[in-house]
């Protein structure tokens, strides 16, 4: 073990660990790092604590010893439309680069890390990944459902329902105070929410333990045993290479088509990929996502919170519809394989536990879960555009775009942040048809903040939702809905040809062909060549604007990888 050949060199760490809750007796042992997001940050990190406490007793009854450990995250929600969102995707590698601090430092023979938010999950996943020691992952459980089954993303239109007197500030006020009722991950299929099930797709995370309900005691239950387990993979020397293989990511991906997840699960999918040394192109998830169909219905394109994706049996039950499709053969934190988790779970009593709250609901699992003979989309809801205005990639939602909007051509009105895009949406100054591009938005040049106010009040708006386009070099929310595209590739700052668009250019937008083309000028429609020559003939004139950053997001900027490269440090 690590943690005692150490020892052999450095006498004084053990007198230091006997000033605290260790015994002579406890030096010996198995040392297992014990950490998370916990902390006052969200809802998500809140409630940690009682997890963490969990995953210590697990590791004490397997006769380790555990050492707990925080490093808090920030809430996207919380950081919206001001300047804090701009810290958000920042946050996610500073939080890897923490945990591999933190476990090396000392150093940890294993671990088990717990998190739910969006930036936390995958950050805690690429420590797992780069640190390459016995762990496991346990995701902090899913929000319960607001009122009439609604969720808090809806506060922001309502928001304008109160502006223009549709709404009474009283009932914004009664739905604010009521929609967001217990700690854990927000009750749509976000990137929180979407990290968790990634988690145990991968096979990081035990089976069924992605979007628990953080109210049920079965999340502590499955808390204790991840500690109990971390203690069999230590004997089994069973470390993340071995389980983080290509195919691994492959049945990640593929489960991600049919959960409808979040368009940020594929940077983060990239970024953790790249820390065993696997190089996922986003070309893989646009070619998985035509082939897997989306089989779960929950919020924000569908109908119901997250914690009746668990009831509904959660990610074994995905796995089951996809059984034909999956590498069964993938070995997981469990020791076995995703094949033998399956059979497990087909003989336990879980399923009936859990399918026995829908009854609450009025629903079976059917109604959440559909079987994949008869998909709710015929295919995933990913999709990577190319063109002359992103040569590169893009990448949209489509599952949760009108089928109106599938296929647009409108004039661009062109943007250099989110706050002035969103003040000429207010100020009724954009027309439906527009394009709306927003740049300068990419991880180099403000480190990746979402645009999902403007994207929530263009999806809330019953014209601009079937007639207005948004694309960005920057990212979206889990939760974003509409005719979205973001991830641009390469970005602004880095003379993406997103730079060179001007006001008034046609901008085509074709998703069934996975086409993004600026196709005119002036507003005229051009000719290919022409619009060559045009954007070759700006480029020359575009000089790189000066943006700079101190602390923490200007080390992020410096060294921040494109977005389609996982948005990730190079390190």
């Amino acid at each position: 073990m690590q943690s005692q050949k150490v020892r052999k060199m450095s006498f004084e760490g053990d007198a230091l660990r006997m000033s605290m809750d260790w015994t002579v007796t406890d030096l010996d042992k198995v040392q297992v790092l014990v950490g998370s997001t916990q902390g006052s940050s969200h809802p998500s990190s809140y409630h940690l604590g009682e997890l963490v406490a969990e995953m210590e007793k697990g590791v004490l009854q397997q006769g380790g010893k555990p050492a707990i450990y925080t490093t808090t995250d920030i809430c996207d929600g919380i950081a919206q439309a001001h300047g804090g969102m701009h810290y958000s995707l920042a946050s996610r590698d500073f939080i890897a680069s923490m945990v591999e601090i933190q476990a090396l430092a000392t150093p940890f023979d294993a671990m088990v890390l717990s998190s739910a938010g969006d930036k936390a999950v995958p950050a805690h996943l690429m420590s797992i990944a780069r640190l390459d020691i016995p762990a496991i992952h346990v995701p902090g459980g899913a929000m319960g459902a607001g009122p009439c089954l609604k969720s808090n993303e809806e506060l922001w239109h309502m928001s304008v329902e109160v502006k223009e007197q549709k709404m009474s500030k009283e009932e914004f006020l009664a739905f604010q105070r009521a929609c967001c009722p217990t700690c854990g991950a927000c009750q749509y299929m976000g990137t929180a929410a979407t990290m968790q099930v990634m988690a145990e797709a991968l096979g990081l995370a035990l089976p069924w333990s992605a979007l628990i309900p953080a109210t049920n005691a079965e999340i502590r239950r499955m808390a204790r045993a991840a500690g109990q387990q971390v203690m069999s993979l230590r004997q089994q020397d069973l470390i993340p290479s071995r389980i983080l293989t290509k195919e691994a990511f492959e049945n990640a991906i593929k489960i991600h088509s049919a959960i409808g997840g979040s368009l940020n699960a594929v940077m983060h999918l990239i970024a953790i990929a790249r820390e065993v040394g696997i190089s996922l192109q986003p070309e893989l998830f646009d070619a998985i996502h035509r082939e897997i169909p989306v089989l779960v219905d929950t919020k924000t394109a569908g109908k119901y919170p997250t914690e009746l994706f668990w009831y509904a049996g959660g990610v074994p039950m995905v796995m089951k519809e996809l059984k034909e499709h999956l590498h069964l053969d993938c070995v997981t934190v469990t020791g076995h394989t995703v094949r033998e988790n399956l059979e497990h779970l087909e003989q336990s009593e879980m399923p009936r536990f859990a399918e026995m709250f829908l009854a609450n609901y009025k629903l079976n699992k059917r109604d959440v879960i559909y079987p994949i003979s008869k998909p709710l989309k015929p295919e995933g809801s990913t999709a990577l555009l190319k063109g002359n205005l992103a040569p590169q990639g893009a990448t949209v939602k489509k599952s949760a775009v009108v089928e109106e909007m599938l296929i647009h051509q409108g004039p661009a009105k062109v943007f250099d942040d989110e706050k002035s895009a969103v003040d000429a949406l207010l100020n009724r100054i954009l027309q439906p048809g527009d394009v709306i591009v927003i740049r300068y938005q990419g991880p180099k040049a403000v480190g990746m903040p979402e645009m999902f106010y403007m994207s929530e009040l263009i999806a809330s708006d019953p014209i601009l939702s079937k007639t207005t386009a948004l694309v960005t070099d920057g990212r979206f929310s889990g939760a974003t809905r509409g005719p979205c595209i973001g991830y641009l590739c390469p970005e602004a700052v880095d003379g993406g040809p997103i730079a060179l668009v001007e006001n008034d250019d046609i901008v085509l937008i074709d998703i069934p062909s996975r086409n993004l083309a600026v196709i005119g000028s002036e507003g005229t429609v051009r000719t290919e060549e022409e619009m060559r020559r045009i954007l070759d003939e700006r480029g020359k004139q575009w000089t790189a604007p000066v943006i700079r950053h101190r602390g923490a997001l200007g080390q992020y900027t410096r060294l921040a990888r494109p977005a389609l490269e996982g948005g990730s440090i190079q390190i």
